[in-house]
This record gives C-alpha cells, structure tokens and sequence, in this order.
C-alpha cells in the first residue's frame, strides 16, 4: 500500500531510500526530473527522486510561467525547438487543463520594431505549422484599431498592428509537483530536502549516493544501478563530483520577473512586446496581479541565492513604460518579485539571448546520467530521451525489457475534465458553493486553476473549520491538504511553491502567516524554536522579493 504523500511519513521514506536498491535515482527535484520518475515509474522501473531543498525550489518555479511554443526561436531558425515545443503545448494542456491554461497573445506591431507585419504574418503562419495548431487558436494579423480595442493601453502613435495567436499559462511549481505526485501514484519514490554529499561507486561505476538530511544532519546512502542528474543550475556540480565535466558545459542566466497589483498594469491580456535594447518580453495578467518580464543576463554568482536587483527592476520598468507610457510605473509599485537561472548549454560566439534553448543529455564513463537545457513547455520529451537511454542500458546491462513512453496519455493529479470548457464549467460551480459563505469568484477561479478536482478535499476542510476569516479559513484547508498530500515540510514550501501566494497574493501571506505558522506546528508537532527560524527565514524571503525602493536607497547611501 502506498504511503500517502506527506512529511508525516518521511522517516519510513528515508528507511525505504535508505535500505531499497532502486533501478534509478534521480538528483533534482524541478520539472525535468519530476517527469522522469513519472516517465520511469509508468513503465515499471523502480525509482527514487531525492532534492536538496524544496521541490521547484531553483528553475522550475521561476519561468515565466508560460507552457508557449517559443515564437522567438523561429528568429533563430531553430525550426526543431519551435516544433517540438509547439506541439507538447497540446499534450500537455491536456494533461491538465485546469492547470495548463489557453491564454491568447497579443503581439504588438510596432514602428522601428522587431517584427514587420510581413514577416510577423509569416513567421505565425510557420508556427501554426510546425505547431499543428488547429481552429480559433491560428494566428491572426490585426490592424490596428482591432488591437487597440483589444488592449487600449498600446502606444497609439507608433502602433501599426498586432499579432494574435494562442500559447498557455500555468503555474510552473504547481505543475511540477502534479507530476512528482503522479508518478508516486505509479509508485516513485520522493523526497526533498535531501542534499548530496557524494556520489558512490563500484567497480569504477556509479552506484548510488551518499546524502545528508538537510532537516536533521543525518547521512545515509541511497543504492541505484543507475544515477541520472537532473540538477538544473547544479548539473554541473555533480559532473565535477563525478569528475566527469569536460567537453559543453553549463551558461547560467538569469531570469527576473516582476508583480504588480492589476491596477497598476491593467492589461486586457498576455502581451509579447519590444524593448528598447532589441529584445523582447512578456506581461501577463493573472488574477489580483499583473506580472512582466523577463531578463536574460550572464550569471556567475551564488547559485543558492538569485534575486532581483534594482538595476533588473530599472531595466523591467523602463521596458514597460516605454510600450505603456501612460502606465508611468514606478519601483514602488512593484509587491513581489522572482528571479531563476537558465541552465543553458554554453555555445563559444552566442550571447545570452541567442544560446540555444535545447536540452541535451550526457553520460560519463562511470555512467552517470546528465541532462541540462530545454524550456518547461519540452519536459515530458525530455524525460522520454532519458527514460529511453535508460531502458537501453538495462537492456544492455541485465537484458530487461523496458515498455516505450506513455506520459502523453497519463493524467495528471487533479484532472478530472473533458477538455477547458469543462474547466470554466467547474469553476463556476465551484463558485455556487462558496458564496453562500460569503467568498467571491476569485477563490473559485483560484482553486480550480491551482489544484483541479482537488479543490473538493480542500472544500471538505474549509467546512469543517469554524475560523471566523473565511479567508484564514481556506488557507488554513489548504495547508492541511499540502501538508497531507504535498510533502509540505516548511511553511514556505506552502506559500512560495505549493500555493504561489508569496507571487500572487503576497498580501495573503502578510495577512496570515503568523496563524499558518502557528497551525503548521501544530500539525507537524514542529518546535517553536525551528518555526522561528523559518519565520526569520520568511522576513528574508519577503524583504528579497520586494521592498526595491528601499533597496535602492540603501545602495545611495553605501555609495554617498
């Protein structure tokens, strides 16, 4: 019988990692290792995925947040990239429809600006195609008075049209958590906060590793015929440990996003716009926010610490006053914050932004596994790769016969709909039942589009309560579902990567942190003295993500 899926269980998890011998064990706990232990596990393999911190804790919940089929690489002819992408857009929209959400964009046309009409027409005529895109969401040429009545906040002067065309939004931690819990269904095995100290070897190939519980100091070995390292901005520290980084090797850049309240950037809709330097960027509406970006820098410092800088949010700013100059949006409208790394694999000649985006796998000569690049959108045909050179070494190695890949036609935690209009359905009734309690359509809305069919258990919960904030109360239900479900182990696992309030609803997380913490130790008998170190935590976490025009002061005042 399978364990359910929560810290409460993670002494028997540890026994079973630490005395088991797995087929594979993956490092890396982000969106490309999750789909190999669901890819892994579907086919029969017996499978363990360890992570040294939360799971998406590094890249995989600090994308833009877009599963899209990357309409910029077709300027770099990277015909490939754009077609694979383009159309894993549809498998997995419909492997979670509530979750993987069609979002329309809109691409304004502009003079002096990256993309003609001509060429813009053509280009999403080539997208549609490669992407096999079918119906109502083809590209289409606007003028631009449609686009203007689509988005009035365009700058009418130098407007000459748009481009419209489909891509889809989710919630990078929320899909990679889905996928991690799948594949535990299919009886994975997984486990965060588990860091590794070495990598183990017999008879000069890699059989396991050593690592250390991040929460307790203990260490243990964890025994597998074959390791794969799916690290992120990490892959590169395990090949040195394997000392086996030689050859392509990792560019990490990185990535900022910025929140406002809605208010403050009252786009329509998702909008692909230019900036000055050449580049382009996104700004998306998503519930109470508004979100935009992103930067492409080289990074070389601290991969444990990545966050915005006031010159990230000076260049972010400028970029959207310049397309909405009657926004005039300052720092201090900025609420939240994300900042990630693009392990993107080094081409000699290439800037940051014209480095390819494809993944690429390696294996050294004691076997290890590597794999680094790829786009969130191309996670389910990169774990294929890897589950299929898997499946080819055990058959070298014990003649095992391992089945092809199923991922595209396995569901999701939380799917249970048709297809999105099932979705909206739900969402609206979901709605009829919670306004009699006085909640509003947000909550609906939010619920839906974060945990699916789940959303039922948590409404259990909320019933059962008899907290007087309605809105404490659902947070409260839901961090009883996380900590059940989700292998929540901190209270900041639940409010960054399970439920996304620190980057959507920051004032949630303001409003009842203190209660959460309280509740949270009360559930996991947790001390009080470990929940002060997470609360201080948290001050940091929330002073990182925020507070830039007081950051921009004390850099005036180091340099005065």
């Amino acid at each position: 019988m399978l364990l359910e899926f929560s810290v409460k269980n993670r002494k028997h998890s540890i026994n079973s990692l630490s005395t088991e011998v797995f087929d594979v064990l993956v490092i890396g706990g982000g969106i490309t290792g999750a789909g190999i232990i669901l890819d892994a596990a579907s086919r029969g393999l017996k499978v363990a995925l360890i992570e040294k911190l939360d799971f998406a804790s590094g890249t995989s919940s600090k994308s833009t947040k877009l599963i899209h089929g990357g309409l910029r690489y077709l300027k770099q002819m990277d015909f490939s990239l754009v077609k694979e992408v383009g159309s894993e857009r549809a498998t997995v929209h419909k492997l979670a429809p509530h979750l993987v959400v069609p979002e329309k964009m809109l691409l304004p046309l502009i003079k002096k600006g990256s993309y003609g009409k001509l060429m813009t027409s053509l280009g999403l005529k080539v997208y549609d195609v490669l992407a096999n895109v079918k119906g109502d969401d083809r590209r289409k040429i606007l003028t631009k008075k449609e686009a203007l009545n689509l988005e009035p906040l365009l700058p009418e002067d130098i407007l000459k049209g748009a481009g419209y065309y489909a891509e889809y939004r989710t919630d990078d931690a929320r899909l990679t958590i889905e996928v991690i819990k799948t594949g535990i269904k299919y009886g994975a095995l997984a486990l965060n906060y588990l860091k590794v100290k070495d990598l183990v070897y017999k008879e000069g190939n890699i059989s396991g590793v050593e690592v250390i519980d991040v929460l307790t100091g203990k260490g243990f070995n964890v025994q597998s015929n074959f390791v794969v390292n799916a690290a992120g901005p990490w892959v590169d520290t395990i090949r040195d440990q394997d000392k086996s980084r030689k050859g392509k090797k990792l560019l990490l850049t990185k990535g900022v996003h910025l929140v406002v309240p809605k208010e403050k950037l009252p786009i329509k809709q998702s909008i692909y716009f230019d900036i000055p330097d050449g580049r382009m960027m996104f700004a998306v509406p998503r519930g109470k926010v508004t979100y935009f970006g992103t930067t492409d820098t080289k990074y070389i410092d601290s991969k444990d610490k990545v966050v915005a800088s006031t010159e990230d949010v000076d260049y972010l700013v400028s970029a959207v006053n310049q397309m909405f100059p009657t926004i005039e949006l300052q720092a201090s409208d900025i609420i939240s914050s994300w900042a990630g790394l693009r392990p993107l694999i080094h081409q000699e000649g290439k800037s940051e932004s014209e480095v390819s985006r494809k993944d690429e796998v390696f294996m050294s000569n004691s076997g290890l596994i590597s794999i680094a690049g790829g786009k969130l959108t191309g996670y389910r045909k990169m774990s294929e790769r890897v589950v299929d050179l898997l499946a080819n070494k055990m058959r070298e190695r014990y003649g095992s016969a391992v089945g092809g890949c199923t991922t595209n036609k396995i569901l999701l935690c939380g799917n249970g709909f048709k297809d999105y209009n099932d979705v909206l359905t739900y969402i609206e009734q979901l709605y009829q039942k919670i306004k009699v309690y006085g909640l509003d359509y947000y909550e609906a809305w939010y619920l839906v589009t974060t945990y699916g069919k789940q959303s039922e258990e948590i409404l259990e919960r909320f019933n059962a309560f008899n907290d007087e904030n309605l809105s404490y109360k659902m947070c409260k239900a839901e961090l009883h579902f996380a900590v059940k479900k989700e292998m929540v182990t901190t209270p900041l696992d639940f409010f960054i990567r399970r439920t996304g309030r620190l980057y959507f609803d920051i004032g949630s997380v303001h409003e009842h942190r203190d209660a959460i913490f309280k509740e949270f130790g009360i559930i996991t008998k947790t001390s009080q003295d470990q929940l002060e170190i997470w609360n201080l935590e948290l001050n940091e976490v929330l002073e990182d993500h925020s507070n830039f025009d007081n950051k921009r002061g004390q850099r005036k005042n180091k340099s005065g």
